[in-house]
């Protein structure tokens, strides 16, 4: 294992977050937007499952029982 000079590390890491490019305030907020939209259509689409599936076996076991 290579000993690595801590200055030039440190050097390295600098210029490794200057590449960084942080999300404007508006794109941060369209994002958060657009996850509670894709949460509240998940919750939907699996309560209208859920649904779906209790009935289909109520109605088995009322055929049956």
């Amino acid at each position: 294992m290579a000993n690595t000079n801590p200055l030039k590390f440190i050097q390295q890491v600098r210029y490794e977050v200057s590449k960084i490019v942080w999300p404007t305030r508006r794109e941060v907020f369209i994002t958060t937007i657009m996850v509670f939209i894709m949460a509240a259509i998940t919750a939907a689409f699996f309560a209208v499952i859920d649904i779906l599936i209790r009935n289909g076996i109520q109605g088995i076991l009322n055929l049956f029982g």
